[in-house]
């Protein structure tokens, strides 16, 4: 079953969606059930193939020139009412066509009878998956990045999965590429703006993302799904020393952050207990000295030396 469409066409310079092409043909099909009888049936139409078979080679056995044509006819009545009985895995469907026609998708398992003389190909609708090539992308702030996913996928339309497009294994991959390309490239690699979802800072949210487009993507070709994760986020190699040297400047910067802050804490309470206890009298200028030389102890990244100081802080 096909469907035709006109050439796409733009409204207000924006395209309407149809389909393009010679003719904007597309298969549009949607899974049914096929007409099938269980083990019982199957048992039933072996039965009477058997007896078909072996009466008409008993009838060709005779010798006599009309029972041999009845004979043969009955031996290929026989052969056509097994070709309707088939064996199916669990996991396993069968996509039955007459003449080039679907039929219908049968799931049941076990010994099936269908429809002699028709075609059926096996579909696995077992949940399937596989990991992306690791892709070289630019992300949204143009850095140059190696990025890698794992799809979970399932076939749900037998029907589209069959008729709509011509290889589906082939097309959830080429589809799932491209959508962890289009993904990559609308966030940061990291240091995301307010309100904006960074790779390596949102990876939960980017991997429902990219489920979502690659959903969107293969859903022509009757496939569902399942969950995408990211397996490898790295800047590219020839960016990556310049980001890790980015990337301790910022923790280093960070980590000077909390020493001065606890420094000024601790100077600001050993000037409080020296004033309570009055241990030592101090104006503006020695405090400052005292402030400086605590400062200089805390957040030095050496051992501090002591100097002992004889004369007075005024010579």
């Amino acid at each position: 079953m096909t469907e035709t469409a006109p050439p796409q066409e733009s409204v207000g310079g924006e395209p309407t969606g149809r389909p393009v092409g010679h003719a904007g043909t597309r298969v549009d099909v949607t899974e049914r059930p096929a007409w099938a009888f269980g083990a019982g049936g199957a048992v039933l139409a072996i039965l009477l193939a058997a007896v078909l078979v072996v009466g008409g080679v008993v009838l060709c056995a005779t010798g006599a020139p009309a029972l041999v044509v009845l004979g043969v006819v009955v031996v290929v009545l026989g052969v056509v009412a097994g070709t309707g009985v088939s064996v199916i895995s669990p996991g396993e469907t069968l996509v039955v066509q007459l003449f080039g026609r679907y039929l219908g998708t049968i799931r049941r398992t076990g010994l099936m009878v269908t429809v002699p003389l028709t075609t059926r190909r096996r579909v696995s609708v077992r949940v399937r998956n596989f990991e992306t090539s690791e892709l070289k992308v630019n992300d949204a702030d143009g850095n140059p990045i190696n990025i890698a996913a794992i799809v979970v996928w399932q076939v749900a339309d037998t029907a589209k999965a069959s008729f709509a497009v011509e290889d589906y294994d082939d097309f959830v991959i080429v589809q799932s590429e491209s959508a962890l390309r289009h993904v990559a490239m609308s966030h940061p690699y990291d240091d995301a703006d307010a309100g904006e979802e960074s790779l390596r800072g949102a990876t939960e949210v980017v991997s429902a993302e990219i489920a979502a487009e690659v959903a969107e993507r293969v859903v022509v070709a009757g496939v569902e799904v399942i969950e995408a994760r990211i397996s490898n986020l790295a800047y590219a190699p020839e960016i990556a020393q310049a980001m890790l040297q980015r990337q301790q400047a910022g923790a280093i910067i960070a980590a000077r952050s909390r020493i001065v802050e606890g420094a000024v804490s601790m100077v600001e309470d050993a000037l409080h207990r020296l004033e309570e206890k009055s241990v030592v009298t101090l104006d503006d200028e020695r405090r400052a000295a005292m402030v400086s030389n605590l400062l200089v102890v805390l957040c030095g990244d050496n051992r501090a030396t002591p100097i002992v100081n004889a004369g007075s802080l005024y010579q």
